[in-house]
């Protein structure tokens, strides 16, 4: 099998009928200036010390030492090798909250847009790891299963919005039970589970769904994002702009802010029960590392292998032909029998002949 391994700069190519154009008018402009001194075998025979062949010879010799020379730029490769390579790591699911309340800006720029570039920051981090991804609020989907593609995982990343899920809330129970359909059932370990909330339960059940999950083998890390005193949840309109804050109506017919606080105790004993921790998001955003620290020690599983191929580059060949061209063409002579006249003696002129022949 053939191939190229920079293909782009066979663009170099076009060089050469360049060059061969410029020494085709050369030798034409030559022809055509000993065609003034009269016919060209007489003036051939006359210009004894000019090798129009030779000249010719070298013109080529260098036109196929530069095509030559492109091609070994190009690295041409032949041939294949198979390397099987194997990859270890654990499956990783992450759970992020999508509800409205994580619109809250008690974090900067928001909650979901901090949990979002936590989340990015984790998948870019990730060595062989497989990575899923749950979204919920009210109730929660899978919204990218276990792969190894962390570019498309990423992608999914991008449309997190509450806009996904109609009903809203902070469904985590519900969050759990839809990560753990994610991963193999058969398994009883190798499975770690990241939930990212603001940790405030609507549906109820999250610690009935983490004892299930310390059943099945799953560890959970959980990262609340927010500020336990709690702030309002903002409107955002159409245009992504804040046009007021959520309210519900007292039963005195008054209205009162939403206040969205972040239930730590509730995460605590989520990630207790499985025997994973709970971490606090900050800015300097040290959580991520800590979690990835912690799951780096745990026992990994191979999660299958990829065979790669890899073509075998060829260019020394091409290069070692164009330079041994090359060194060609500098010794080739451009005069005509540049190497017998340095040993024959020099031809005596006729008034020379008749001054020996005197003496």
């Amino acid at each position: 099998m053939f191939r190229f391994g920079s293909p782009h700069l066979l663009y170099f190519l076009l060089a050469v009928p360049g060059l061969i154009v410029f020494y085709a008018a050369v030798f034409r402009w030559k022809r055509k200036a000993l065609e003034r001194f009269g016919r060209l075998e007489l003036v051939g025979r006359l210009a004894f010390s000019a090798s129009g062949r030779a000249q010719r010879w070298k013109a080529a010799l260098l036109v196929t030492s530069v095509f030559l020379m492109v091609l070994a730029l190009a690295r041409p490769q032949i041939g294949t090798r198979l390397e099987e390579v194997k990859r270890e790591g654990l499956d990783i699911v992450v759970a992020v909250d999508v509800s409205r309340s994580m619109l809250a800006e008690d974090v900067r720029p928001n909650r979901l847009e901090k949990a979002k570039h936590e989340l990015r920051n984790l998948i870019r981090q990730l060595k062989g790891d497989r990575v899923g991804i749950v979204a919920f609020a009210g109730q929660a989907f899978l919204q990218c299963p276990l792969t190894l593609d962390y570019g498309a995982a990423e992608m999914f990343v991008d449309i997190l919005d509450p806009s996904l899920i109609r009903d809203q809330g902070t469904a985590i129970g519900d969050a759990i039970r839809t990560a753990l359909k994610a991963f193999d059932q058969r398994e009883r370990k190798h499975k770690v589970l990241i939930l990212i909330t603001d940790g405030e339960d609507h549906e109820g059940g999250p610690e009935e769904a983490a004892k299930e999950a310390a059943r099945q083998g799953v560890v959970i890390y959980t990262i609340g994002i927010g500020d336990p005193q709690g702030v309002p949840v903002p409107i955002i309109d159409e245009l992504g702009r804040r046009v007021g804050f959520k309210k519900f109506l007292r039963p005195d017919g008054s209205e009162e802010v939403v206040m969205s606080k972040l239930d730590e105790v509730t995460l605590q004993k989520i990630a207790l029960e499985t025997g994973g921790k709970y971490y606090r998001a900050t800015g300097a955003e040290g959580e991520l590392g800590k979690i990835l620290d912690e799951i780096a020690g745990m026992e990994k599983k191979e999660l299958g292998s990829i065979r790669f191929t890899h073509y075998e580059d060829r260019y020394q060949y091409v290069l070692a032909l164009a330079l041994v061209l090359l060194c060609l063409e500098q010794l080739i002579p451009e005069r005509r029998g540049a190497f017998l006249r340095r040993q024959e003696p020099a031809a005596l002129t006729p008034e020379a002949e008749r001054g020996t022949s005197s003496r």
